[in-house]
């Protein structure tokens, strides 16, 4: 009988792309209630929070101790990785919409691949530099509209989320050897506290200005669910997803959250559709996976002598 992953990390798995997915219909409310500074903000006052009992969850009082060399890798990755792609996220957002949001931080894979390409740790077989150029299509078919119509705040949101995703996948290459020596749990909570005071203080000004008394209950649910459920536990559910069933088994799965999410916005009234739109979607995704799962070329041997 061929081995069959287990029915609990598929449906873990699948319970967090419904989860990322209607985050961004999520996050879209949010902004437009507070900005997206004074979204940040306000979930740096919660992130230390979770991840100090992240911390403590796992390690109790005895948290891993990094190398000295460590140290400064890791706050500049973070700030890259989680700070500077948080912020550009959120301002890209606002500037756009959460379809699209979803759709071009999918895009996410094609950057990486060009970083290992760029860097020298991976050569680009045939199909993926199809994926590749696939991906980038899509995007100026996806973004023509607004181009077309010189919508110019809406073009720079997308180009902004495009920016974002590539900062992830620098972060995704660069931070491979802290978490394959401490772990991704305590990767993801160290960086999340040394994000924490930098962005505060970039968002103050959104916070001071906050009236706190006049905001809705669901803003504060919203950015609880936000924050613990998408963020730490997402991840947590989504690591251990991955470590059950494999990559190769989870992963595409992640191709379902521009759906959710497209579905979502479409069920709210908030967003609009066109055919263009969808066709751009399509192709993108279509490249991203064709990018990601088709196989690399393998390094070259070096010559040997002849005998």
């Amino acid at each position: 009988m061929p081995d069959r992953a287990p029915t609990a990390p598929l449906l873990a798995a699948l319970a967090v792309v419904l989860t990322w997915g209607l985050n961004f219909p999520l996050s879209k409310a949010l902004f437009n209630q507070v900005g997206a500074a004074g979204f940040l903000g306000l979930r740096y006052l919660l992130m230390p929070l979770c991840a100090v009992a992240l911390l403590c969850w796992r390690f109790g009082r005895r948290w891993p101790r990094l190398d000295r060399a460590e140290i400064g890798p890791l706050v500049r990755l973070t700030l890259v990785g989680q700070g500077l792609h948080l912020l550009l996220s959120a301002y890209g957002m606002q500037g756009s919409t959460a379809f699209s949001a979803s759709v071009l931080l999918a895009c996410g894979p094609v950057f990486t691949l060009l970083i290992l390409r760029l860097s020298g740790l991976e050569r680009l077989s045939r199909s993926q530099v199809t994926g590749v150029a696939a991906a980038a299509t899509g995007a100026l078919l996806f973004t023509a509209d607004k181009l077309l119509a010189a919508d110019w705040q809406a073009s720079l949101g997308d180009l902004t989320l495009l920016v974002a995703a590539a900062l992830f996948s620098y972060y995704t290459v660069a931070a491979k050897p802290l978490i394959q020596h401490h772990g991704g749990v305590t990767v993801l909570a160290y960086g999340s506290l040394v994000c924490t005071m930098p962005m505060l203080l970039w968002c103050a000004p959104a916070l001071r200005a906050l009236d706190w008394a006049a905001q809705p209950a669901w803003l504060w649910s919203g950015l609880l669910w936000q924050v613990i459920s998408c963020g730490f536990l997402g991840w947590l559910a989504w690591g251990w997803a991955v470590e059950r069933r494999g990559v190769a088994r989870t992963a595409p799965l992640i191709y379902l959250m521009p759906l959710i999410a497209g579905i979502t916005a479409w069920a709210v009234g908030s967003e609009p559709f066109s055919a263009h739109k969808l066709l751009g979607a399509a192709v993108i995704l279509t490249g991203v996976a064709l990018a990601q799962f088709s196989p690399s070329m393998p390094r070259e041997l070096k010559a040997r002598p002849d005998a």
